[in-house]
């Protein structure tokens, strides 16, 4: 988009926008998303930037109105596979906060100052600010959504002090912490339940949010996952200890309830938890791909806003992939959960059905192959897979190069294309993967009467193509039934 596209979408308050780019208002030194209900300023006096955090740069501070910061991600990061979008996948999930801007450079193979002249001149801001702005964020959830004390809050967000928290507070929202507390409506000095914070994940255009958590739940591994009444739960494993997901709908947003074992990895629980959910997607850009088509259109339009579930854990998903791989679904189940019982670690407190973490990389990697329950070949491959994620030769993660992470796997013995391109897919959240050897794509394709081979128009939305085909051999799955 130019400027000139960019201000006719904040004319129209086209909330399809939110997120993808900011608005900025020189008289006002306030900057909005694109569908502020705010009167329309004058296009002389109107800044665009990419990110929050450029506009932050440049002076301006966020709108009390219609709260920028709350909005979806762009969902050029996910589609984006250059350094950049490896760099802002990784500041997301708190990478700068835990190692520097060092490591986030050794991570992406560049020195630091190519690193800031990349992203300055991308996205307008570097790594440092970038993160900045991750923090306050982070920050006000804590803030508004829970009775943690100030300075618990300010070193839970990443602050180094409780001053740079008041001051950056003040610079990015134009109140105090105390101020924002107050206008939210929670009162302070009473503690709240140890992590215990409820948060409502915004997201653009329509989802299919049933059809998506009733997928996760159809692939629920007994004592990580349960899916029960329409909510979908489970454990994560992030950066400072276990945690428990909760997430259901709510209206026009995902209600995501989280119990933490440090506040700290707020962030990083809710980067897991919208790339499962697939929350930063462009619903309307992928139905003017695929919506024509006449073998998925059909299908489109009795799903709409249809999402590329991802998963929380590449890793986890590696190992479940290969335990999937010629067996069913309600199997692959089973078998992951006999691997938790052994292998994973058990919650110090239990949630309901949750009672463990999967099984790490390291555990799994040191297991006997012939002592898993899965074919001695598969077993192999099981821990070879462990192996090379524990030992750094496959790297998975949000700032992964997703063609040479899908061309290590490969080269492991007894994992094919169809595993690791169902790791590109899901576990790193590549919306341009189709899987052509896998059966349901086959089943469904053949019932269509349509080829593989014509697949290619639907890229870059490949990925969603492959979820909308086994929806609609489940749809014939269903009708076939008895009953």
């Amino acid at each position: 988009m130019d400027d000139e596209q960019r201000y006719r979408a904040v004319h129209s308050r086209d909330a399809r926008f939110d997120g993808v780019f900011y608005t900025a208002v020189r008289t006002t030194g306030i900057y909005c998303r694109p569908s502020c209900p705010a009167v329309t300023p004058r296009r002389k006096n109107v800044r665009f930037y990419r990110t929050a955090a450029a506009a932050q740069e440049s002076g301006f501070r966020a709108c009390k109105r219609c709260r920028p910061d709350t909005v979806p991600g762009s969902p050029e990061w996910n589609v984006r596979a250059d350094v950049v979008g490896r760099a802002v996948r990784l500041i997301h999930d708190g990478a700068v906060d835990r190692g520097g801007v060092g490591a986030l450079a050794d991570a992406l193979g560049y020195s630091e100052r190519q690193l800031n002249r990349l992203l300055s001149t991308e996205v307008g801001a570097g790594p440092l600010a970038l993160a900045r702005t991750e923090r306050a964020h982070t920050a006000r959830v804590l803030v508004e959504t829970t009775d943690m004390p100030m300075a618990d809050a300010a070193f839970a967000s990443g602050f180094a002090s409780v001053r740079q928290f008041n001051e950056t507070m003040r610079a990015v929202f134009d109140r105090s912490p105390s101020q924002m507390r107050a206008a939210a409506g929670r009162g302070g000095g009473r503690a709240a339940a140890p992590g215990s914070i409820v948060l409502r994940l915004p997201y653009r255009g329509r989802i299919d949010l049933g059809g998506m958590l009733s997928f996760l739940g159809d692939r629920a591994v007994p004592g990580v996952e349960e899916y029960s009444g329409g909510v979908y739960r489970r454990t994560l494993r992030l950066p400072h200890g276990p945690a428990v997901a909760e997430l259901s709908p709510g209206s026009g947003h995902v209600l995501c309830r989280l119990r933490l074992t440090e506040p700290r990895d707020l962030s990083s629980a809710v980067r897991r938890c919208r790339s499962l959910l697939d929350l930063d997607a462009d619903p309307q850009a992928v139905e003017e791909v695929l919506g024509p088509d006449p073998v998925l259109g059909p299908v489109l339009r009795r799903h709409p806003g249809v999402r590329a579930p991802g998963h929380v854990d590449p890793a986890e998903l590696a190992v479940r992939a290969v335990l999937g791989q010629q067996v069913s679904v309600r199997a692959a189940r089973t078998l992951a959960g006999r691997l938790v019982v052994r292998f994973g670690e058990r919650l110090r407190t239990p949630d309901g059905g949750l009672t463990h973490t999967f099984p790490t990389p390291e555990a799994l990697a040191a297991a006997d192959p012939s002592d898993l329950s899965v074919p001695v070949a598969r077993g192999r491959a099981l821990v070879a897979v462990a192996g090379a994620i524990a030992s750094g030769r496959v790297v998975l993660g949000p700032g992964c190069d997703r063609d040479e992470a899908e061309r290590r796997l490969v080269e492991l013995r007894g994992i094919g294309p169809w595993t690791a391109g169902y790791v590109r897919m899901r576990g790193l959240g590549d919306p341009d993967v189709f899987l052509p050897t896998d059966l349901g794509v086959r089943q469904a394709l053949g019932r269509a009467g349509a080829a593989s081979r014509e697949t290619r128009a639907w890229s870059p939305w490949r990925s969603y193509a492959t979820h909308l085909l086994w929806a609609s051999l489940n749809e014939e799955q269903h009708r076939e039934e008895p009953g």
